[in-house]
């Protein structure tokens, strides 16, 4: 059979769906779910996040230009799809969501404590697209759960069961399939052992008083 030609569209899966915090200059705080993310830069290491201007976070990231994406996972599911269809306006959602925020070292917005990553960004650029503006952003900090270090004092995010957006529904990540460069590994064969993953050390970082 042959392919269906349709209208242009995003169809562009499966993607992370991450919840974003944020504050505005008097305090108030957030929380949001954005499945249009992603990394553009290595170094300095920045993302983007893509967000239409009439959502109530909106203002807040306009304002400060911070935020924090928080990667989510298994047991963040229903608190990720509740933080997407239900507004900041109408209800506060680290009640309604039973999220504890965190102070976070570089940037005014919060940290989501249950989540096992969370990056803390500074805007650099933000570019009106249509529907969407984009905010490009620097990572300033990243913050990892200990929960996830092993004994070596690496971080190993295969411990966090997180969880990616596909065409309106959420998944868990599948079976490994291979490592990067097992394609050109010795014998074609992808590692099944624990150093399949490049750890990450991250960095430590005194809190901001």
């Amino acid at each position: 059979m042959g392919k269906q030609i349709w209208k242009p569209g995003n169809m562009l899966y499966p993607v992370p769906a991450v919840l974003v915090s944020c504050a505005d200059q008097k305090g108030n705080t957030n929380i949001l779910t954005v499945a249009w993310t992603g990394t553009v830069c290595s170094d300095p290491p920045m993302v983007s996040v893509s967000v239409r201007p009439e959502r109530y976070s909106y203002a807040m990231i306009h304002e400060t230009g911070e935020f924090v994406i928080n990667l989510t996972t298994e047991k963040l599911v229903r608190a990720t799809d509740t933080a997407g269809v239900k507004s900041g306006r109408d209800i506060d959602k680290w009640k309604v969501l039973r999220l504890t925020p965190e102070k976070a070292s570089k940037v005014n917005a919060p940290l989501i404590k249950e989540s096992p990553l969370s990056l803390e960004c500074r805007v650099v650029k933000e570019i009106p697209l249509g529907s969407h503006n984009l905010f490009l952003a620097e990572v300033l900090a990243v913050d990892a759960d200990e929960s996830c270090m092993d004994k070596k004092g690496k971080f190993d995010l295969d411990r966090a069961g997180l969880i990616a957006y596909s065409h309106g529904r959420y998944f868990a990540l599948g079976k490994l399939l291979g490592s990067f460069g097992y394609s050109v590994r010795k014998n074609g064969v992808h590692r099944t052992d624990r150093k399949r993953s490049t750890p990450v050390r991250p960095r430590k970082e005194k809190h901001v008083k």
